[in-house]
């Protein structure tokens, strides 16, 4: 049977919460409140490839140059590959704030900004963020 996108999405949350524990454990265990953010979107499907590229390399950018970004994971839909959902978690409101002006971020929105069809951002709170180590 097929699932509803709807229930994929709830699946994911589900499944990301319990992969990314350790992504903000020490943020979190000294008092800090992670900054936790999911982002849906619908690509245009004639630039797919395009839109992936830069997605990819921002995603890098992102964990190798900002401090503040603790988890950044984008995944597409197996039955739709133009709905993208990205689950991302920062140390704190201030560095998703800081995260946003980055030279490699405003790049990011400025060569994705005409392949988005539809964008919901959606903040999110945790309740288990638990991952299980090598």
């Amino acid at each position: 049977m097929k699932k509803s996108t709807g229930t994929f999405h709830h699946i994911l949350l589900f499944i990301l919460l319990g992969i990314l524990a350790s992504s903000c454990g020490n943020a979190y265990a000294q008092g800090n409140k992670p900054y936790v953010r999911m982002v849906k979107m619908v690509v245009d499907s004639l630039q797919l490839d395009n839109f992936r590229a830069a997605l990819k390399e921002h995603a890098g950018d992102a964990i190798k140059k900002d401090p503040g970004v603790l988890t950044f994971y984008a995944v597409y839909d197996k039955d739709k590959q133009n709905n993208v959902t990205i689950f991302e978690i920062y140390a704190s409101v201030a560095a998703y704030e800081s995260h946003s002006q980055t030279p490699h971020h405003l790049k990011y929105i400025s060569v994705v900004k005409n392949m988005v069809q539809s964008l919901v951002l959606t903040d999110v709170i945790p309740i288990a963020l638990e991952t299980k180590l090598k």
